[in-house]
C-alpha cells in the first residue's frame, strides 16, 4: 500500500486525473494506486492550489459516481469512454 508521499510524479498525476474524473470512484483509485479516499484528499490538498482544491471538493462531495456503493448498479465502468486507457 502506498502513502501519497511515496508516489512517483507520474503516479501523482494519474491520481489527480482519476480524482477529477467524475466516473472514477475512489475505490478504483485505491485498487490501482493503493490510496484510500482520505489519502487522495490529502494528496489533492497538497498538490493543488487552494481554490482548485476547494472547487474539486465541492464537486466530489456527495457525488454518487465517486463512490461505488452509491452508484446505480447499471454503471459498470469506472471511467469515461474518452478517458485514457487504464493499465492494471
Amino acid at each position: 500500500m502506498h502513502k501519497h508521499q511515496d508516489l512517483t510524479p507520474e503516479e501523482v498525476d494519474r491520481v489527480i486525473e482519476m480524482a477529477w474524473e467524475d466516473r472514477t470512484p475512489f475505490e478504483a483509485i485505491e485498487l490501482q494506486v493503493g490510496l484510500k479516499e482520505k489519502e487522495v484528499v490529502k494528496l489533492m490538498r497538497r498538490e493543488m492550489k487552494r481554490s482548485s482544491f476547494t472547487m474539486w471538493r465541492k464537486r466530489v462531495s456527495g457525488r454518487k459516481t465517486k463512490h461505488s456503493r452509491k452508484r446505480s448498479p447499471r454503471v459498470e465502468r469506472f471511467k469515461a469512454p474518452d478517458q485514457k486507457r487504464i493499465s492494471y
